[in-house]
């Protein structure tokens, strides 16, 4: 828009900033060329009656205090609603809920101690059921304007913490059948892609084929199985658990009242903040280095 902006209020210049444009044809080249790919992409999404996805960045504060950005995306088209910060330690954290699939996507780029043997970064993938309720609609999201960049945003409401017990794993080269968002998301995580079997039903009589999942191994005595952070041996299996926030996200629409209208009218959005802990199988103790406390 910016680009548009320019070229509407320099009508005599051409790129350069310099030289008249004398001919039509040459200054319709400049004027395609000022906007830019994306821009005409969006003025062709415009007539063909598609809305283009919406971008913003916001600066959020997290539960610790601390102050990050954060991009939140949204497809009314797709009917998805994406969202990625970058948690103090340089960990990433991305969420995308899929509405038209009812699936939601945590994905977590954790890095890694070079110096202590790991891995650059390790990459996990939680996926749950997605209940529309949870956030506004990809519709409303994707009409926000973003009306002060520079304001620090703070959820006006915590939701309690949800603890997720994850016993499925989801097979990465069948993922796209439950959500086509999967293969770009969790791409890193293609061996770390887990679920839970209460979800998979629920896929499942809606049509999702059962090649999309798989049963994690199961130890002989589940009750004895050892946290992570308690287990002696680094070769043995454990319970590994990770934990990560959504820090502010527009979780409900909110509806006033006017004397003007006779039913109630949206008029802004409610944020929301929110923490899960996720509890899984590893089958050993190096794929869960960050996990030291019992």
């Amino acid at each position: 828009m910016t680009a548009l902006c320019r070229a509407n209020g320099r009508p005599g210049r051409g790129l350069d900033g310099g030289s008249r444009v004398r001919k039509h044809s040459f200054r319709k080249t400049a004027f395609r060329e000022a906007l830019g790919p994306r821009a005409l992409a969006t003025s062709a999404a415009a007539r063909a009656g598609r809305s283009w996805p919406f971008k913003g960045r916001e600066r959020v504060r997290l539960p610790d205090g601390q102050v990050t950005e954060e991009s939140l995306q949204a497809d009314s088209d797709a009917d998805s609603i994406s969202l990625e910060l970058r948690k103090p330690d340089g960990t990433l954290v991305s969420f995308t809920a899929d509405f038209k699939k009812d699936v939601k996507i945590f994905r977590a780029l954790i890095l890694g101690e070079l110096e202590k043997g790991q891995r650059q970064f390790q990459a996990l993938c939680f996926v749950t059921r997605l209940h529309h309720s949870e956030l506004i609609p990809s519709e409303a999201m994707a009409k926000l304007r973003q009306k002060n960049p520079r304001a620090i945003r703070q959820a006006e409401e915590v939701l309690a913490l949800e603890q997720l017990h994850m016993d499925m794993a989801v097979n990465f080269s069948q993922g796209a059948l439950l959500s086509h968002h999967l293969r770009n998301v969790c791409a890193e995580a293609a061996d770390a892609i887990y679920t839970r079997q209460e979800d998979v039903r629920f896929w499942l009589e809606h049509g999702v084929d059962s090649s999309v999942f798989e049963p994690l191994p199961k130890p002989l005595d589940v009750a004895e199985l050892p946290h992570c952070g308690q287990a002696g041996a680094q070769g043995k299996p454990c319970s590994c658990r990770y934990s990560l926030s959504l820090a502010w996200y527009p979780c409900m629409l909110k509806y006033c009242h006017s004397r003007d209208r006779p039913a109630p009218y949206k008029c802004g959005i409610r944020s929301c903040q929110k923490s899960y802990s996720f509890d899984f199988h590893v089958p050993y103790r190096q794929l869960c280095l960050w996990d030291e406390e019992p």
